[in-house]
């Protein structure tokens, strides 16, 4: 592929060879939001590009919001890795990914500028315009990946989206003194909390049983949905996010 027109009209087009054809699904019906976790957006963009790195996104957008498409819309990029929701293992084949630069944890997790979110918000908006895409379904790479990925994170500005009209959210339920379900902890509540994650789309195993899955699924949750606190505790605040959430959508 020498060269193609940007979906995104925006869009500079570099191009990527790391790509192929998505598999049994006719196009996107997801958005997957990771950072960059390099130090450079520079470095981020080459690699993406890099035969060797095995790795692409469709689209990069650097710090200045400059969006950078390297992936065809209509094409399988390799940005999600080992991961799932709703039961699906190839989310590569359903989605569009969407690197933002930014460090990471490993090299001080800065903040996202103001340019570089409306950048992506404008991106998301493209994207789910063209392909139908529901607000439930603009996902972070924690969400698909719990326990291996936990970018964006929790500075990502998921509230500034959702007030854009991008991405599905609640206003996180206030965190209070109480008891929590935590590992080790088994019975009714712990199996109401699994089916409620795994109702809203989380690969979480429904055995009554608060193992290490559990928490880091809850993790993810938190690193979305309830970002002030995560630590892997269903507390009441967590109960009620994740509760409303789902009413919400059945809404």
């Amino acid at each position: 592929m020498s060269g193609f027109l940007p979906d995104e009209p925006s869009a500079e087009v570099r191009v990527s060879p790391n790509f192929g054809p998505r598999r049994d699904a006719p196009g996107p019906d997801m958005i997957v939001l990771h950072y960059t976790g390099m130090a450079t957006g520079a470095g981020a963009e080459a690699w993406l590009c890099d035969p060797a790195s095995e790795v692409s996104a469709h689209y990069l957008v650097h710090e200045n919001g400059h969006i950078v498409q390297m992936v065809r819309e209509s094409e399988r990029a390799w940005h999600a890795g080992k991961s799932s929701w709703f039961g699906r293992t190839d989310i590569n084949s359903c989605s569009v990914g969407i690197e933002i630069v930014n460090p990471g944890h490993s090299l001080g997790y800065p903040g996202f500028p103001r340019r570089q979110i409306d950048a992506v918000i404008g991106l998301c908006k493209g994207i789910a315009g063209r392909h139908a895409i529901p607000a439930r379904r603009v996902l972070a790479h924690s969400d698909v990946a719990p326990g291996r990925k936990i970018d964006p994170g929790e500075k990502f500005p998921w509230a500034a989206l959702f007030k854009a009209g991008v991405g599905h959210l609640v206003p996180a339920a206030p965190i209070r003194r109480g008891t929590a379900l935590k590992p080790g902890d088994s019975g009714a509540d712990v199996e109401a909390l699994q089916s409620t994650l795994a109702l809203y789309g989380y690969g979480v195993e429904i055995s009554g049983i608060f193992d290490h899955q559990t928490r880091i699924v809850v993790e993810a949750f938190q690193r979305h949905f309830r970002p002030r606190l995560v630590d892997g505790l269903a507390d009441d605040s967590t109960m009620r996010t994740l509760q409303e959430l789902l009413a919400s959508m059945r809404s």
